[in-house]
């Protein structure tokens, strides 16, 4: 949109009310931003948009689609597309007993161990904690470049 030259975020999600409240508070962070609504139609932006990093739900249609995004692009030849980082968002510790990474006190379990993502925030979204990920990863991105 109006951020040229800023930092592009694709946003895959199926829920267009999710998209539309990211993709606002985003750009106002002066980020641009993409969406895709599944992990294909996701998959084609970031080989077509190159972005900078993505924010990916879980639970897609075809249920636990943002795993299958996941590993699809860590599988891709091209590293810039196969080393993105990937904050994944989900709701379901609120519904559910299943974790998507293990539960330890002494704090040295990093995401990155149990599914090749960068950071897990749960739904609904802080924004706060969302800008200092984003901040952080991409931080990181531009001092390992």
């Amino acid at each position: 949109m109006g951020n040229e030259g800023a930092k592009k975020i694709l946003i895959v999600d199926d829920d267009p009310d999710i998209v539309g409240s990211l993709t606002m508070a985003l750009e106002s962070a002066g980020y641009a931003t993409a969406s895709a609504g599944n992990a294909e139609e996701g998959l084609d932006k970031v080989r077509a948009e190159r972005p900078d990093l993505v924010v990916l739900d879980v639970m897609m249609p075809a249920g636990t689609e943002g795993f299958h995004f996941v590993w699809s692009l860590r599988k891709e030849d091209d590293v810039g597309i196969r080393d993105l980082p990937i904050i994944m968002l989900t709701a379901i510790h609120d519904g559910s007993p299943l974790k998507f990474y293990p539960e330890q006190s002494d704090g040295t379990y990093q995401p990155y161990e149990y599914l090749p993502v960068q950071a897990f925030l749960d739904k609904p979204v802080q924004l706060e904690k969302l800008f200092s990920e984003v901040q952080r990863l991409l931080a990181e991105d531009q001092a390992s470049s």
